[in-house]
């Protein structure tokens, strides 16, 4: 199939997800075009079988802003009439999935239009007033619409009224490239341990709650803190960390694109979210044999269960989330049982292969070459 694949060039799971499908669809002899305003940071621009196709608006003296959705569409329509694209899968409702459906008009039909939806989409963007309108449209119009966990799936029906038509389809993750970390040296002896959170640092993340949890952690062991990201929140988490006195012991190491090195060196993974459709962050470092400690919250619960992969805590608890860290951190053999049950659960339930058999059987099924799909369950 030829597949067009639109999404943010961000860190977040949207941007990470839709490059990894690509990646995995082309490796499958699939064509995939990749559609974004840059160079997505899980792509390197040398993949076999796709190709990348910047999305610029232009500014013009009339306009407040660049008409981003506007010059989206066109790009689509563009890449899909030149290069014979059947599918056009939008990550994220607004402005991917609606600029889809104007490409669609834009070729009269001659484009499917499938789009995922990743959460924010949904709970925040999506519930506003001023693009609500259009988030319907993107869900009631496209030729297929999936979610990443039954959660999303659940409060889009009730933001919208509608959506009982949406497939689950949840995030993925490949096995981890074997590797021999020494990033410990710089971070601390083998008898400390390492806490590590990653995320986009934004209010919805909650890193000062990570920032709590391990203040409280460092007064019982040795440990140290790893915080991989950027965002708006990170001045308030490194000058907390300064005012309590343990800045030496938190490592802010802003975006990195091999967070698999900094997981290898990890013992135990944060994610105090207010809100999460899927934590694909979390899923990451399972497959790393790391366990989590998370809230319960949003799809959450769809992937960490609690007692068997990491723990799961009221949201805002930390001294509860403090707790259950210590609890794992001071007997290795719960912690190593933890992680192996977390290593596992992500390389079986959540494996890259029956879910892009997935992806691959809804892009048939909207192009009318129908074949068995695979249930992956709840």
């Amino acid at each position: 199939m030829r597949i067009g694949i639109s999404c943010y060039s961000t860190f977040g799971g949207s941007g990470v997800v839709a490059t990894e499908v690509g990646k995995a669809l082309a490796a499958r002899g699939h064509e995939v075009h990749l559609l974004s305003p840059s160079l997505p940071p899980r792509l390197t621009g040398f993949e076999s079988r796709v190709t990348f196709h910047e999305v610029t608006a232009s500014p013009y003296p009339l306009f407040e802003a660049a008409p981003f959705s506007i010059a989206l569409a066109s790009k689509m329509a563009d890449v899909a009439e030149h290069h014979g694209l059947e599918v056009m899968h939008a990550h994220y409702a607004i402005p991917h999935a609606s600029a889809a459906l104007l490409a669609r008009l834009a070729l009269q039909g001659r484009l499917k239009v499938v789009t995922t939806l990743h959460g924010t989409d949904i709970t925040v963007v999506g519930s506003d007033p001023s693009y609500l309108s259009m988030v319907k449209l993107a869900i009631r119009e496209s030729d297929a619409v999936t979610s990443v966990s039954h959660y999303l799936k659940e409060e889009t029906i009730r933001t919208f009224g509608l959506g009982e038509h949406i497939q689950v389809i949840p995030n993925f993750v490949e096995p981890p490239e074997p590797t021999t970390p020494d990033c410990r040296r710089w971070l601390c002896s083998d008898q400390t341990r390492v806490l590590t959170h990653i995320s986009n640092f934004r209010p919805v993340k909650r890193v000062m709650d990570v920032l709590k949890v391990f203040e409280r952690v460092r007064t019982r062991i040795p440990a140290r803190l790893v915080m991989v990201g950027d965002g708006p929140d990170r001045n308030e988490a490194e000058a907390y960390a300064r005012e309590q006195g343990f800045e030496a012991e938190v490592r802010f190491t802003g975006k990195q694109l091999d967070i698999g090195t900094v997981l290898a060196c990890s013992d135990l993974f944060l994610l105090p979210s207010a809100t999460e459709s899927f934590g694909l962050a979390a899923l990451e470092a399972m497959a790393h044999g790391v366990p989590v400690i998370a809230s319960r919250v949003g799809g959450i619960p769809e992937v960490i269960r609690h007692g068997v992969d990491g723990f799961l805590e009221p949201l805002g608890d930390v001294d509860a989330m403090a707790a259950r860290s210590l609890e794992l951190l001071t007997d290795d053999a719960k912690r190593k049982a933890f992680g192996e049950a977390a290593k596992t659960r992500a390389l079986t339930t959540f494996a890259e292969g029956p879910i892009v058999d997935m992806y691959e059987a809804l892009y048939e099924k909207v192009l009318g070459r129908e074949r068995k799909t695979v249930d992956l369950g709840a």
